[in-house]
């Protein structure tokens, strides 16, 4: 298990840039959330939000209070002021590897994955329900690295394809045309050691959210009233959060086209059982030998607290 963390990397291609962390002041009680992408990003968010503001009374929309600051569409200066100014404890999003950040030991990463195959079926979702104006934007964004990002294909399995078997930067082996997945969890896995890195699986969090969403609030040292708890819960269940859709959603969802009810889709695992081939199942095989340690890859299929 190494022990020396250091950026490795510089990521930077249509969706993000690594580099804009370069200009973060971070603050002693800083949390950072991280995942690669389509694995509780935005449900992580919610819950810190309820954590932090139990009675639901929140400053601005969960999204808005915690910028994903490696995008960049909103420019930098925008998102470092908006954090200079918030007053409350800070949550930051990334869906950068641990080994293209830099680490600050007086931070908080609470880091969350879900198994690669339903990854795949919920980026399909989000990847095809982007809009036009989306990839206009982000491929005629002044200073991308690298090529375009690709309209989706028609077709699933081609989909599956290239994102199983291609990488879109040099060193990773999937996750085109967006990154990988698997490497990205790695990445995380390899420093779970360190006591302010915590790593949380979907899984658990479907199966018994209450539980889960304690362990949070254990790990990021937040007291909440006992009484508080039943309305925190309620409040980041699927169906809650569904319904308010708008609140939650990356830029209330008019990314997408249905908005934010194309982005919160089925929030379920297992769809990939009746769209993968057992042919497309040894691709994605081959694909965690050679991206994953054999006790990552057992974690990221099945969950279970570590």
């Amino acid at each position: 298990m190494p022990n020396h963390l250091q950026r490795t990397y510089i990521y930077q291609n249509h969706h993000f840039d690594s580099t804009r962390w370069d200009y973060f002041e971070s603050r002693a009680d800083d949390i950072v959330i991280a995942t690669s992408y389509k694995a509780g990003t935005t449900w992580t968010q919610a819950i810190v939000a309820h954590l932090l503001f139990p009675d639901g009374n929140f400053p601005a929309p969960p999204a808005h209070m915690s910028p994903w600051l490696d995008m960049r569409i909103i420019p930098l200066e925008v998102v470092l002021n908006n954090l200079k100014a918030q007053q409350h404890r800070r949550f930051i999003k990334t869906h950068l590897p641990l080994d293209g950040m830099p680490y600050c030991e007086k931070t908080k990463y609470l880091y969350i994955t879900r198994d690669p195959r339903d990854v795949f079926m919920s980026l399909w979702n989000h990847y095809t329900g982007l809009k036009e104006e989306v990839f206009m934007l982000m491929n005629g964004l002044p200073g991308r690295v690298g090529d375009e990002l690709p309209p989706p294909p028609d077709d699933i399995h081609v989909f599956w394809r290239n994102w199983i078997t291609r990488g879109w930067f040099e060193w990773e082996t999937d996750g085109w045309p967006y990154w990988s997945h698997l490497s990205n969890v790695q990445s995380w896995w390899n420093f779970r050691h360190l006591p302010n890195i915590r790593l949380f699986h979907y899984n658990d969090m479907l199966a018994d959210t209450g539980r889960e969403v304690r362990r949070i609030a254990e790990f990021l040292e937040i007291d909440v009233p006992e009484h508080a708890w039943s309305g925190i819960i309620k409040a980041v269940s699927f169906t809650e959060m569904k319904r308010q859709g708008e609140l939650y959603a990356p830029g209330g969802g008019q990314f997408f086209k249905g908005g934010a009810q194309t982005f919160l889709h089925k929030g379920t695992n297992g769809r990939w059982r009746d769209v993968l081939s057992d042919e497309e199942l040894a691709l994605y095989d081959a694909a965690c030998r050679r991206a994953l340690t054999a006790d990552c890859r057992e974690w990221l299929e099945n969950g279970g607290t570590i």
